[in-house]
């Protein structure tokens, strides 16, 4: 029999970690269902195996769980104030006000506020008490558990105004964790909301075409899009007609929009400004950048971050443990003193505090709410784990070309011989040059182009490995090569001293010259990114080594290090040295981190503890090989990503103190007898409301 292929579901009403956990229980239970998964931060389900949306609905039926396919059209999210559970507090609330005025009114204990509490109870508690009976014949205790003893047994004492109290307060509890993690999932909700779901096709018919509005999921590769003025474009593609500014923001982080023209890339998801474009579409919907991200920013939620992990570990230990110490709460000191309904209270109280709701979120809810901002500033971070590996790292290792430079070498120098103009020159090299490969050649080339100048027709074109090119220019034979083959034609004595500065620069330095007269010297240089000196300096600053590993000659690799202040510099490596270089500073320094293209730096990639590859809008290789991605060719990304790391990091620390602090305070009152229910549950509730509160500050963290 074939394995069933794997079906994704989007998940309404996933208010908590634990309903999350149960839920992925009751569907493994299913029979025809092989194996499953729930993404709680991404609100997904991942099922293999034969089952309907009706068999997942029923498994999800304890917390109101709604599914549907994930590539069905996203149903709108219940507004708060209609969801059935906040309705049954609400009113749940207005009983116990009223019964509290009758207590006022008639004294504690009377028939009609006892009355008023218990349908308070009843109307707030329905659904705790019909999944906590369900659970304790299963000697299953979770939260719902807890609650139901502790409510049903204060009742029994006679505390039924802080029993309803307790049943409210529990209510506002997890409506707030729901709300907290709906906060932190908007910005997945939001990408979703990117790229729109219909684009304008042109259709041609022999002489004529006509344009036609087609779903996104009907678009074929070589399609050809309109685009116009302010529109989103729909599909990843390459512009065939038309030229215009394109905003990239939601895909890159980029704020300053960017020219296209013929033969450029734009992705789905990002703005058309000024002018009108036609697009060849060269991916599918499911297959574009943006459902990439979104499925990596997905996956990288639902992975558990090592903290994330001991809390999962000692939630599993805690919860059996606090309902032992209530036990002994309950029943020793009763035994002792004879006073059983004080300190069977005070033992109810102790499974209230007990309640792991503050610590079960104390960390999904920072990793979450973490991830989705880096993704909305253009760093697209794999995982927990790797967010949180990013603080410890304390050496960062750069590849040079395309990360610390642009990766594009330009003419940056041109000195001309005697009798000769600097187009005179740029004309007869860019002819020698034409047809030839070599990068060098490339970068002569744009310089003409740029200068509007007509290169002069070659003939007779000859490349001599290793040194350079000939070719016969207006009757005349140039050379054009490197310094030392050049100097075998003619000599360089007055222009040594020019040529020393500029190789010590770190500049690549071509000659031209016939066989009788030397024509002229032009240096290539790979520019450096503008930002290269600004991010090592704060690096530094921030107590980081910084290293740099790359294939160039050493001289060229010591120059730009000294442009950027930049001390450890590993020169003329190979791919393979690279990597041995790698394991060396990881040896020396501990924790290092990778800067790289994702593509020729690889291997140094994958050994590093984090690899971060850069500019992973416009390579696909880049947003598979490394673990950190960013999504446009910004190094200043990289101190806020360290920044948001050190962040969260701490945030989740003081997220654990204050969910295990305040119910430790708590606790210690059952000493002398003074804990209450109302204390109980507004520990609980107050440590909730602290680990929201102080996640959710990442969502104003500091931008570069």
């Amino acid at each position: 029999m074939a394995t069933k292929e794997k079906q994704q579901y989007r998940l309404q009403n996933l208010t908590c970690a634990s309903c999350a956990a149960k839920f992925e229980k009751n569907v493994r239970d299913i029979p025809t269902v092989e194996t499953c998964q729930v993404n709680f931060a991404a609100a997904k389900l991942t099922v293999q195996g034969d089952v309907t949306v009706d068999q997942l609905e029923a498994a999800g039926a304890f917390d109101g769980i709604k599914v549907q396919k994930a590539s069905d059209p996203i149903n709108k999210s219940v507004p708060f104030y209609q969801r059935k559970e906040n309705i049954l507090a609400g009113i749940s609330l207005v009983f116990v006000l009223i019964g509290f005025a009758f207590s006022m009114m008639q004294g504690e204990g009377n028939v009609t506020s006892i009355i008023l509490y218990a349908i308070a109870i009843v109307v707030g508690g329905v659904d705790i008490f019909r999944n906590g009976f369900k659970n304790l014949l299963r000697f299953d205790f979770d939260m719902k558990t807890l609650m139901t003893i502790a409510v049903i047994g204060a009742a029994i004492i006679g505390e039924w105004q802080e029993a309803a109290i307790v049943v409210f307060l529990f209510a506002v509890s997890e409506a707030l964790e729901a709300y907290s993690m709906n906060k932190a999932r908007q910005s997945i909700e939001k990408l979703m909301d990117i790229a729109p779901s219909v684009a304008t096709l042109k259709q041609s018919h022999g002489d004529h075409s006509h344009e036609v509005s087609v779903a996104t999921e009907d678009i074929r590769i070589g399609d050809i899009m309109v685009v116009k003025p302010g529109q989103k474009i729909a599909m990843d593609g390459i512009v065939v007609a038309g030229r215009s500014t394109v905003n990239q923001a939601a895909i890159t982080g980029e704020s300053i929009p960017v020219e296209k023209q013929t033969g450029e890339e734009v992705f789905a998801g990002t703005l058309n400004e000024e002018g009108a474009l036609e697009v060849k579409v060269t991916k599918l919907v499911a297959d574009t950048t943006l459902a990439k991200i979104i499925h990596l920013v997905e996956e990288a939620q639902a992975e558990k971050a090592p903290s994330q992990k001991f809390v999962d570990r000692f939630a599993k230990y805690y919860t059996p443990l606090i309902m032992i110490v209530a036990l002994l709460v309950a029943i020793v000191p009763s035994v002792v003193t004879g006073e059983w309904q004080h300190w069977i209270y005070q033992g109810l109280a102790v499974l209230v505090v007990g309640c792991p709701c503050a610590l079960v979120i104390s960390t999904p809810v920072a990793i979450v709410t973490a991830i989705g901002q880096a993704a909305k500033q253009g760093v697209l971070i794999k995982g927990g784990a790797y967010l949180e590996q990013l603080a410890s790292i304390r050496t960062i290792a750069f590849d040079k070309t395309g990360t610390l430079t642009k990766g594009m070498p330009v003419v940056t120098d041109v000195i001309v011989g005697e009798d000769l103009t600097e187009q005179q020159l740029l004309a007869m090299v860019g002819g020698v040059e034409k047809n030839s490969q070599h990068p060098l050649a490339r970068a002569i080339l744009k310089k003409v182009h740029e200068l509007e100048i007509e290169p002069i027709a070659p003939y007779d074109f000859q490349s001599v490995t290793g040194k350079g090119a000939y070719a016969t220019i207006a009757g005349e034979k140039v050379y054009v090569g490197s310094i030392h083959w050049i100097k075998e034609f003619v000599s360089l004595q007055k222009f040594e001293s020019q040529v020393e500065q500029l190789t010590a620069e770190g500049k690549s330095v071509i000659a031209a010259a016939t066989a009788q007269r030397f024509l002229g010297v032009i240096a290539i240089a790979d520019p450096l990114r503008e930002e290269s000196k600004e991010v090592i300096a704060r690096l530094t600053t921030e107590q980081l080594k910084t290293v740099m590993l790359t294939g160039d000659a050493p001289r060229t690799a010591q120059a730009i290090a000294q442009q950027i202040h930049l001390e450890d510099v590993r020169a003329s490596l190979l791919p393979e040295q690279k990597l041995a270089a790698m394991k060396d500073i990881k040896e020396q320094f501990g924790h290092v981190a990778m800067v790289g293209d994702g593509v020729n730096d690889a291997p140094a990639l994958a050994t590093a503890d984090v690899g971060i590859a850069m500019g992973g809008a416009g390579t696909d290789a880049a947003l598979e090989t490394a673990d950190i991605v960013l999504m446009s060719d910004d190094l200043k990304k990289l101190p806020y990503m360290m920044q948001l790391s050190k962040k969260t990091l701490s945030i989740i620390k003081q997220n654990i103190v204050f969910a295990l602090g305040l119910k430790f305070i708590a606790l210690l009152l059952v000493i002398p007898g003074w804990l209450t229910l109302w204390i109980a549950i507004f520990a609980d509730l107050g440590a909730t409301l602290l680990v929201i509160a102080n996640s959710l500050r990442l969502m104003k963290s500091a931008k570069f």
